[in-house]
């Protein structure tokens, strides 16, 4: 009897010492569970402050004309933004359109505007355009000419002058240097400065970079390039019934061989895309990265262009 007494007493003076513990606890975690809340709350609070911090991914593809100026582009925003991957391809401005047409690419670059591509449905995309590009025919410095009427460039790319010669340079054989039909380096070539005439067959290149090799180490050989690539005394830039191939002609409207870089969207840009392209026309990039890359910011044009073709002052 005295042991059950005993038990009795154990019960229940233990059980509420039990029962006060377990409220303890429950106690405690409910306030580390506030705290917890709260901090969440304010990191939420700091992403929400952070909105100018760039991230993700964004393939962007099209005209090699455009390359050097978004890659230049890219890698800079990409120092200040460490969590944004920008990947740039070339390909052509054909490719940039039915890329970013097609949903495959964010952005698609181009030479030409979208309503000048066959097969393209330009009422899809959203046209921002970064910057204008010059292009020049550019020749192998030994040739031995260094301007050269329109007339006489429609001659020597239609295969009608074959030889420098005849031009008052070397004699020396002229070896065409071409863009593929999905080029808008060559789209634009040949609509301002050959007048819609298609040039007759040659070495067939792509990438600009190629390009200018090639006319460096080939003799006689004769392209087009943009400004971007005439860089160095490696090849001669022509100028044009003695209009040199310089921004400030282009931008004045005597040079007639230039063309919007466009950065096509389908639909409105959002996220990473918006960000890239805000960042791309900001007059940051603007006046240094554009100007830099031998490209002409827009807002500096005195002249201006429909899809026509059709130039007009500002």
């Amino acid at each position: 009897m005295q042991d059950k007494l005993h038990t009795i007493r154990e019960d229940y003076e233990v059980k509420p010492f039990k029962k006060l513990t377990l409220m303890l606890m429950m106690s405690v975690l409910v306030v580390f569970a506030a705290a917890c809340a709260g901090d969440n709350a304010d990191e939420g609070k700091k992403n929400d402050n952070n909105e100018g911090e760039a991230s993700g991914t964004l393939t962007i593809s099209g005209s090699s004309a455009m390359q050097p100026l978004v890659s230049a582009a890219a890698e800079k925003f990409m120092n200040e933004n460490q969590e944004a991957d920008i990947q740039v391809q070339a390909g052509g401005s054909g490719t940039g359109l039915s890329q970013v047409a097609e949903g495959t690419v964010q952005i698609g670059n181009s030479d030409v505007f979208a309503e000048e591509k066959e097969g393209i449905p330009a009422d899809k995309l959203v046209d921002h355009q970064v910057a204008v590009v010059g292009m020049a025919a550019a020749v192998n410095p030994d040739v031995g000419i260094k301007d050269i009427s329109m007339k006489d460039l429609k001659k020597v790319f239609t295969g009608k002058i074959k030889n420098w010669k005849e031009l008052g340079g070397k004699d020396q054989k002229i070896t065409l240097v071409n863009r593929p039909d999905s080029s808008g380096t060559r789209a634009t070539f040949v609509k301002y400065a050959l007048d819609g005439e298609a040039p007759a067959e040659g070495i067939t290149e792509d990438s600009s970079n190629t390009v200018k090799k090639l006319i460096a180490d080939t003799p006689g050989a004769i392209g087009y390039l943009a400004f971007s690539y005439l860089t160095d005394n490696s090849i001669t830039a022509l100028s044009l019934d003695g209009v040199k191939p310089t921004a400030e002609n282009v931008q004045k409207g005597k040079f007639p061989v230039w063309a919007y870089q466009h950065s096509y969207t389908k639909g409105e840009p959002k996220g990473l895309a918006k960000k890239f392209l805000d960042y791309l026309k900001s007059e940051e990039i603007q006046k240094s990265i554009v100007t830099d890359q031998g490209y002409i910011p827009v807002t500096d044009m005195e002249v201006k262009r429909d899809a026509k073709g059709t130039q007009t002052a500002k």
